[in-house]
């Protein structure tokens, strides 16, 4: 049977974007703006998966405030931050790819350490993973942060960017909305699906309000996030129906997982709880040790491991595309992703250990990923995000920050 699928390496429009192939770099939280600002590191960076190939990277984590960081060396998406933005995207473009901003608000992720003040929960709530307090945000601070997204979305426009993603997945902020075990709200933010998902349809319908058609809008948003009770998928149908209904987003990046608990649902494959012990505080070590392949979670590593949810979601898009994520590392995978119906394929880990991955597939298409799926990638974001395999530190760097003694993010 002749095969009739696209090729996966042609154009493809995004939106108002013309991408020149389906690859887009998932976001990986890159640690490399210890001032919230962009460096030559973060630029170098993502120049290497630009010269590489692939279709579109994404800059990760793009703070929508300085109260909204997850970790140290976020960048804050501010007009003093524009500059450096501005010679981050024109080096991307001048390697022949777009780039996207993923935008975000940490939420039950955030530390009082590093922002300087109690992160923010739709109620009352103990992240489990850092034992600390997230106080319930006030209804006037919900407006508040929807104006943040839209800002830092202006900002994206003003620096370049082909495409802004709007962090709604993972229990960060907008994504905690969504789960009936951190939502127990009794206002219209609360209640049912519909009433949880209002958050996360504000937010995109503001950020379109602000950039037009200029950029394209993406939002990355969660199947389910493996915890009990949370978010499933027979809700998330429906959140994704809503937004698809709206016409805001031009596409739709589906995720699974959560950063409160079990974060391996996200990665499968090794746990790497002695790596992490290692950067936890000294009276965590011990029980992390003990313990840690509980509290992460042990999933085993299956090529395309997100699609058996996926593919759910495919027959009730109308106006929006979707991005398949899970377990992609070579050429099969995304043919397989587009005879499934998805527009685009997102991979993070792959092209971490090899850049320069879509330009070997494209000329071989038999190439295989040199990524072993050992996720002690995952420990580095508390320092500079890179692939410990790669001897030379060619893409990152071995140091780390503390993440309990970070300073507060400048504001």
């Amino acid at each position: 049977m002749t095969d009739l699928s696209p090729d996966p390496f042609s154009p493809i429009q995004l939106g108002p974007v013309r991408l020149r192939n389906r690859v887009i770099k998932a976001a990986t939280s890159e640690g490399r703006s210890p001032e919230g600002l962009v460096t030559t590191d973060l630029i170098d960076f993502h120049r290497s998966f630009a010269e590489g190939g692939i279709g579109m990277t994404t800059v990760a984590y793009c703070c929508v405030s300085p109260q909204a960081a997850s970790a140290p060396g976020q960048i804050v998406m501010s007009d003093k931050a524009l500059p450096g933005l501005r010679r981050l995207t024109d080096t991307v473009h001048s390697a022949g790819a777009g780039i996207s901003a993923q935008l975000g608000h940490a939420g039950v992720v955030a530390h009082k350490r590093l922002t300087g003040v109690t992160p923010l929960a739709p109620s009352r709530f103990i992240n489990p993973s850092s034992g600390a307090y997230c106080r319930e945000i006030r209804r006037d601070e919900i407006a508040g942060i929807i104006d943040q997204f839209g800002d830092a979305a202006r900002v994206a426009v003003d620096a370049g960017f082909d495409a802004v993603e709007l962090h709604f997945g993972h229990l960060y902020l907008p994504s905690s909305f969504l789960s009936p075990l951190l939502n127990r709200r009794k206002d219209e933010y609360g209640g049912d699906i519909d009433n949880r998902s209002r958050l996360v349809r504000e937010i995109a319908r503001r950020v379109r309000e602000v950039v037009g058609n200029r950029v394209a809008i993406i939002a990355k948003l969660d199947m389910d996030d493996g915890l009990p009770g949370s978010i499933w998928i027979d809700e998330a149908l429906r959140t994704v129906q809503l937004l698809d209904i709206d016409a805001n987003l031009d596409a739709i990046e589906l995720t699974q997982g959560s950063s409160v608990y079990r974060p391996m649902y996200l990665f499968r494959g090794d746990v790497p709880v002695r790596e992490f012990a290692k950067v936890m505080p000294t009276m965590v070590r011990p029980g992390l040790r003990v313990l840690g392949k509980a509290v992460m979670g042990n999933y085993p590593y299956e090529d395309l491991y997100m699609l058996p949810a996926a593919r759910q979601f495919v027959p009730i898009m109308k106006n929006t595309k979707l991005i398949l994520l899970g377990g992609i590392t070579n050429r099969e995978h995304i043919e397989t992703g587009i005879r499934e119906g998805f527009d685009f394929v997102a991979m993070g880990r792959a092209l971490l250990r090899e850049p320069d991955l879509v330009n070997k597939m494209i000329a071989d298409p038999g190439t295989r990923s040199r990524c072993n799926h050992n996720n002690r990638c995952m420990v580095t974001v508390f320092g500079r995000t890179h692939c410990v395999l790669d001897p030379q530190q060619r893409y990152g760097s071995a140091e780390s920050m503390d993440v309990t003694a970070g300073e507060t993010i400048r504001r």
